[in-house]
C-alpha cells in the first residue's frame, strides 16, 4: 500500500502519513537490489552443482587445482570509456559547489580482446579484427596456440592435465570446439548458464584492466593494446595467484 493511499484512506495530511510510517511503524523504503537475471528452480539447482564440483577440485588438493587451471574470458576495449562517477569524484569544502559532468557515451571504435590467464600471468591475448566474428573454427585455433604456449611456458599443466574454464558463450559450446579441447586433452570446468560470479576475469582482471584504461583518449587499436598489455604486464604473480585461489574457494572480490 502506497502512502497516497494511506492519505486517501484515512483521510489524514500528507506531512502526518509521513511521519507516522517511519517512526510508529518503523518503515523505511528500499529500493530492489537489481541482480543479472531471474534464474529457474533448475537454473539454481546447476550453479548449485557447478559450484560443488569447483570445491571439490579445489579441496582435494588446492595447489594442484590452482597449478592446473587456466582461465579464458573476453572483454570490449575501447577507444575512449569515460570515467565512472567515481573516478570522477574530488576534495572540496563543505561549502563548495558540487561540479558538473556531462555523461558522455563510450566511442564508437572498440573491439574484442580475447585473454587466457592462469595463477602466473596472462597466456595468450588475441584481438579480433574488425568484421570478424569468433565462430568454433576461430576458437579452436586459439586453442590450438594455447596448447602450443603451455608446452612451452607451462609443461607441468599439460602433464597433469588442464583444468579449463570459460563461460558458457555459442562458439565455446559448439560440438568442433568440445571435440578440440577433447584432443588437446583439456578438463573443461562447468559454467552454468548466467553466473557471471563464476568468472574470474570480470571482478578483478578486467575491472582493474578497465579502471586504468577510463578516462583516456586512444587514436588506434595500436594505442589501446600499448596501454592494456603494459598494465597487464606490471602485475606480479600473486595478482593472479591471489586472484585464482579466492575465485576457486567461491568468495566474492570486491
Amino acid at each position: 500500500m502506497s502512502a497516497t493511499s494511506v492519505v486517501e484512506q484515512l483521510d489524514i495530511s500528507c506531512e502526518r502519513v509521513g511521519f507516522n510510517i517511519p517512526e510508529d511503524l518503523d518503515k523505511r523504503k528500499l529500493s530492489a537490489k537489481w541482480v543479472p537475471k531471474c534464474l529457474n528452480a533448475d537454473q539454481k539447482r546447476q550453479r548449485c552443482q557447478s559450484s560443488d564440483q569447483l570445491l571439490e577440485f579445489f579441496r582435494r588438493d588446492p595447489n594442484d587445482f590452482l597449478s592446473r587451471l587456466v582461465i579464458m574470458d573476453d572483454t570490449w576495449l575501447y577507444y575512449y570509456d569515460p570515467e565512472t562517477k567515481q573516478q570522477s569524484m574530488e576534495w572540496r569544502h563543505s561549502g563548495s559547489p558540487c561540479a558538473k559532468k556531462f555523461r558522455v557515451p563510450k566511442s564508437a571504435g572498440k573491439f574484442l580482446a580475447s585473454i587466457f590467464w592462469d595463477q602466473d600471468g596472462i597466456l595468450l591475448i588475441d584481438y579480433l579484427s574488425k568484421g570478424q566474428t569468433i565462430n568454433a573454427d576461430y576458437y579452436s585455433s586459439l586453442l590450438v596456440q594455447l596448447n602450443d604456449i603451455l608446452k612451452e611456458k607451462r609443461p607441468g599443466k599439460i602433464t597433469k592435465g588442464v583444468l579449463f574454464l570459460h563461460d558458457n558463450a555459442p562458439a565455446h559450446r559448439a560440438h568442433a570446439t568440445q571435440k578440440k579441447l577433447a584432443h588437446l586433452g583439456v578438463h573443461c570446468l562447468d559454467h552454468p548458464p548466467h553466473s557471471p560470479d563464476l568468472a574470474p576475469s570480470d571482478y578483478h582482471l578486467f575491472r582493474g584492466l578497465k579502471k586504468q584504461l577510463k578516462g583516456r583518449h586512444f587514436s588506434s587499436d595500436a594505442e589501446v593494446i600499448a596501454a592494456a598489455e603494459t598494465w597487464l604486464d606490471g602485475q606480479f604473480s600473486y595478482f593472479f595467484e591471489w586472484l585464482a585461489k579466492v575465485r576457486a574457494m567461491g568468495q566474492e572480490v570486491y
